[in-house]
């Protein structure tokens, strides 16, 4: 390759939490089996809530995994690719206390939050508006509420399927309650496009992604054990078993379903008083 092609190679900056889940999805990339035509993939691993303070702040990154709630508040920036979206079908974010505990015992109490502008945190403040919601970093709140810090927390990611193990109880799950009373999924993370790129790249940026998650699908056994690494401890089968659990049918093409469950969400964030507008949903 010649100096001149280096330099016609641009950069593309993909923000993504390290988990289990991105890193399967990252999987094509990572080997080569989808590009960006003209474009490299810089991969650029941080929590979920710093990468959405980082959106909401600098908007630097080109490309970037985001909570829903925070893209309420992007959308000028960025618009939304219909593939690689997190949505819990029967499941998802879990409000978890160290014994039993109902939804209204938490009123007026101290509850551990991943990030004010996770979608985690607003499903919280829309359930339970009483509550004092504290920012902690996610891997640190199933400890900080057995060990009595917080009356409850709502964790993410793998803890999902290890809080037993750790001696806490469910209060809720809001992917089970969004099933059963909404009949929808619950949307939770979004990769978005920054606007700016223009529509031809936004485009080849969406069909690059599909094809990094379809690699992974292509080669499961490898794709597993790559992701494992980023999986904080899980064995092979419930490392598995998450990946899959936000690695589904959505995360290809979210679809007529996914916009809806999008739609719901906002409305019901404007209606609880904490979104002033629904964000406009442009699907890449």
């Amino acid at each position: 390759m010649t100096t001149s092609d280096h330099a016609a190679v641009r950069t593309l900056r993909f923000g993504h939490s390290p988990d289990a889940d991105d890193a399967y999805m990252f999987y094509g990339f990572h080997e080569g089996h989808a590009t960006i035509p003209g474009c490299r993939v810089e991969h650029v691993m941080q929590d979920i809530q710093s990468l959405n303070v980082r959106a909401l702040e600098k908007a630097d990154l080109e490309i970037t995994a985001v909570s829903a709630h925070a893209y309420a508040f992007l959308a000028e920036a960025y618009a939304v690719l219909s593939c690689g979206a997190s949505m819990g079908m029967g499941y998802g974010p879990v409000v978890v206390a160290a014994g039993p505990m109902e939804l209204d015992d938490l009123r007026g109490r101290k509850v551990a939050v991943p990030g004010h502008m996770t979608t985690a945190a607003l499903l919280l403040r829309i359930e339970c508006p009483e509550c004092e919601p504290v920012e902690v970093m996610f891997d640190q709140i199933p400890e900080a509420v057995a060990t009595g810090k917080f009356d409850a927390g709502v964790i993410i990611h793998e803890s999902q399927l290890t809080y037993g193990e750790e001696g806490l109880t469910k209060v809720l799950d809001f992917g089970e309650l969004w099933e059963s009373r909404d009949g929808l999924p619950v949307p939770l993370g979004l990769d978005v496009v920054r606007r700016d790129l223009g529509d031809d790249l936004m485009k080849a940026v969406s069909k690059g992604f599909r094809d990094s998650i379809i690699a992974a699908h292509d080669h499961e056994d490898a794709a597993i054990e790559y992701a494992l690494q980023f999986g904080r401890g899980l064995d092979v089968v419930k490392g598995s078993k998450f990946v899959h659990m936000y690695v589904n049918e959505l995360t290809l093409d979210m679809g007529e379903k996914g916009r809806k469950a999008l739609d719901h969400l906002y409305a019901r964030a404007k209606a609880a008083g904490i979104l002033e507008k629904a964000p406009t949903l442009d699907v890449i």
